[in-house]
């Protein structure tokens, strides 16, 4: 029901935008230049208000009655149970009513079905009438205010502006409550960890020995996790900066235009490969080539190296690299490329001399997104790389990094609340860290930077 009411709340906002644009021509007669802002802009304001009110009051009322429902089913509960027993009542009973599997059936389960059934019919049936009533009152009282004297348009690009604000505004936000959600597990961690412990130890095994939610502080060294995913991280860029820096100084100078009709795409095919596929190209493909071409030169490589994981995650990378470089090199002026060989400068010096500094910045720009996504990869580094906590510089061994860490942490059969402490505790130190180096990288970029006219 919900669906139809979306439906229909979309049908007034066109129906909106029409009547109010056709009622403004009919105003204007044989002489448009009455109005005071073109016909478009009446039905723009109109359409607009339409679809803010009606899909508004929907967002907004789902959010506000799915609080309400939660209480409902919490507050009818018996006293004297668990917070894990309440939740596991409350999602059974909202499993049961919805038809699907429960891993237990009793008396406190189906009332919670049957309360949550009844809500969910008036809450639905409820913000479809008010949503749809809201978006059909909004539209005539739209319409009643189209007139020649209507600044339409001052109004329908303050109203887009104040979106585009709240847009903003709604990013800041975001990311401010990832910041907190990180920060307030993660200083619960530290409550009970000294930092130093985490941050310089070098032996991770957090869940190992745990007894009743203690934990060793001398088995939470973070030093072999950092370790790993730097070493993946400089192979990976060490395969993806120079490959993806070469094929975009090509394509963008050398090629012709048809083999950059063809090499362009090719290269951005990488880009949507599922890094499962990258992560099974890795174990089956790359791990055993280089274990048995390690073996015929005496070396000692692991099924699982940090080698195998880097290459593989270099070779994913490559298409952000080369796409964006190129897109920052075809960017610099022509102009300097004419001045350079004016002077009597060849092609080679012209983009030595000439075209990369132009293009520093956006290429380290590329670098940078090439960094965050090796250092947030983690399937890649499953399946080719292990798990295991393993403080070493030889990429032939096998390591781990923090992603990894933190999924196995959250997704073990270990009690949240006692994996939590950790991986969030990794999540934030990630997070200081990464931003940490953009701080540096901007800086860097700004340095650099040279205006061209």
């Amino acid at each position: 029901m919900l669906t139809w009411a979306a439906l229909a709340i979309l049908l007034l906002t066109v129906a909106g935008f029409l009547l109010a644009r056709n009622r403004a021509v009919a105003l204007a007669g044989d002489t448009p230049s009455l109005l005071h802002s073109r016909p478009v802009y009446h039905g723009g304001y109109v359409a607009l208000w339409t679809a803010i009110a009606g899909f508004g009051l929907l967002l907004l009322g789902l959010i506000v009655t799915n609080i309400l429902i939660g209480m409902a089913l919490y507050g009818g509960l018996p006293a004297g149970l668990s917070e894990i027993e309440r939740d596991l009542i409350v999602s059974d009973g909202v499993a049961l009513s919805r038809g699907t599997l429960a891993s237990r059936t009793d008396e406190a389960r189906q009332a919670v079905a049957a309360l949550y059934g009844r809500l969910t019919t008036l809450q639905i049936g409820g913000l479809a009438l008010a949503s749809v009533g809201v978006a059909v009152f909004t539209l005539m009282r739209g319409l009643g205010r189209v007139a020649i004297p209507f600044r339409a348009r001052t109004r329908f690009e303050r109203v887009v502006q104040t979106l585009l604000m709240i847009s903003a505004g709604i990013a800041v936000l975001t990311t401010i409550g990832i910041v907190a959600s990180l920060l307030g597990q993660t200083l619960v961690f530290f409550s009970e960890i000294p930092v130093l412990n985490f941050l310089f130890g070098t032996h991770w095994s957090p869940l190992s020995g745990v007894h009743e939610g203690a934990m060793d502080p001398q088995k939470v060294g973070a030093i072999p996790l950092f370790a790993g995913t730097l070493l993946i991280t400089v192979i990976a860029m060490v395969v993806a900066v120079p490959v993806g820096l070469f094929s975009a100084i090509y394509l963008s100078d050398f090629a012709s235009a048809r083999a950059r009709s063809i090499i362009k795409p090719m290269l951005e095919i990488l880009a949507g490969i599922p890094t499962v596929v990258y992560g099974f190209f890795a174990a089956i493909t790359v791990a055993p080539f280089l274990r048995d071409t390690g073996a015929a030169m005496g070396l000692s490589v692991s099924s699982e190296s940090a080698l195998a994981a880097g290459v593989v995650m270099g070779i994913m990378i490559i298409p952000f690299i080369s796409s964006l470089s190129d897109d920052v090199i075809n960017a610099v002026p022509q102009s300097l490329r004419d001045g350079s060989y004016g002077l009597g400068a060849t092609k080679a010096e012209t983009i030595r001399n000439v075209i990369l500094p132009a293009a520093l910045p956006g290429i380290m720009s590329a670098v940078l997104l090439g960094v965050s996504r090796a250092i947030g990869e983690t399937m890649i580094v499953v399946m080719a790389a292990g798990q295991g906590a393993n403080l070493t510089a030889n990429p032939l061994e096998a390591v781990t990094t923090v992603t990894v860490q933190i999924v196995a942490l959250i997704t073990g059969d270990t009690e949240a609340s006692t994996a939590a402490g950790p991986a969030f505790a990794l999540g934030f130190t990630l997070f200081c860290i990464t931003l940490i180096f953009n701080i540096w990288a901007l800086r860097l970029v700004r340095k650099y930077r040279e205006v061209y006219d």
